[in-house]
């Protein structure tokens, strides 16, 4: 099946009162893993690269071109978007990559620069038919302005979408990055007003650390894109650990991975059911 645009998933999800997955690939077992995911519950999925992982593969095109064609092999609905580009650059090679998206992060930067920087982001996006989303209130998990407590301020949220026009909103309401336990509160008033004050599809990064009841809820106040990374990371390398100890004579690579492929496709099977409850609170 040919590529699906984000913003068509989003739109719908929106639309729908439910939620679209987006898990980041690290490797082409991940890729895999996730298509399988979204074939086995017939449901569409997001499949991101982040600037961590082309740095970890040395450039965008070998793992970028790998992801891309993996989703076009797919009978599911897939998407694949680039996630958290502090570089405007990699953001616009993506963009010619044939990415349906491109996230670009200038939460650090001060407002109007991050406002000025998206804009230029924004217009090559849009030129190219792609969707931008862009982050504003820093999501936690590193530290500084990445500490509890920050938080996305619905005013200055609408101003910065109506100033820049991008498509989607990733916000801060009390997730965190790289958290390997599910304890995290959002704030879900501070979601319901966010969603009433922005035109575009809010998106949760740090879902990680939120447990499965509070997703939901947060789903229903009005997230419309949930980012999964370090959980199904949890999932192969716990998998992975299993199989050694099963098997501490095997050599070959392709079983070890294999059995990390297998726990996150079942993992992404479980989270994209999960978001695609549909309903919403008030």
């Amino acid at each position: 099946m040919t590529r699906t645009p984000t913003i068509d998933l989003l739109a719908e999800a929106a639309r729908d009162g439910r939620a679209v997955g987006a898990f980041n690939v690290l490797h082409l077992e991940t890729a895999e893993a996730l298509v399988t995911a979204a074939e086995r519950t017939g449901l569409p999925v997001i499949l991101q690269l982040s600037e961590n992982c082309v740095r970890y593969h040395g450039a965008l095109e070998p793992i970028g071109l790998a992801t891309l064609a993996i989703a076009d092999a797919s009978s599911a609905r897939v998407a694949v978007h680039l996630d958290h580009a502090e570089d405007p650059a990699l953001a616009l090679a993506a963009i010619g990559l044939g990415f349906g998206s491109v996230m670009y992060d200038g939460a650090k930067l001060p407002f109007d620069e991050n406002v000025a920087t998206t804009q230029r982001v924004v217009a090559a996006a849009q030129a190219a038919g792609v969707a931008v989303e862009a982050e504003l209130g820093e999501i936690g998990g590193k530290d500084g302005a990445h500490a509890p407590g920050v938080r996305t301020d619905p005013d200055e949220a609408a101003r910065f979408v109506a100033e820049t026009g991008v498509d989607a909103l990733a916000v801060a309401v009390g997730s965190s990055h790289a958290m390997t336990e599910r304890t995290a509160a959002l704030d879900l008033e501070l979601i319901a007003r966010l969603r009433d004050a922005v035109p575009v599809p809010l998106v949760l990064h740090g879902s990680s650390g939120v447990p499965d009841d509070t997703l939901v809820r947060g789903i229903r106040a009005g997230l419309v894109k949930v980012n999964v990374s370090t959980h199904l990371n949890v999932q192969f390398t716990g998998a992975v650990r299993e199989y050694l100890a099963e098997h501490p004579s095997t050599v070959d690579s392709r079983k070890i991975l294999a059995a990390g492929r297998a726990a996150v496709a079942d993992e992404a099977a479980r989270l994209l059911t999960l978001f695609a409850a549909k309903g919403t609170d008030g």
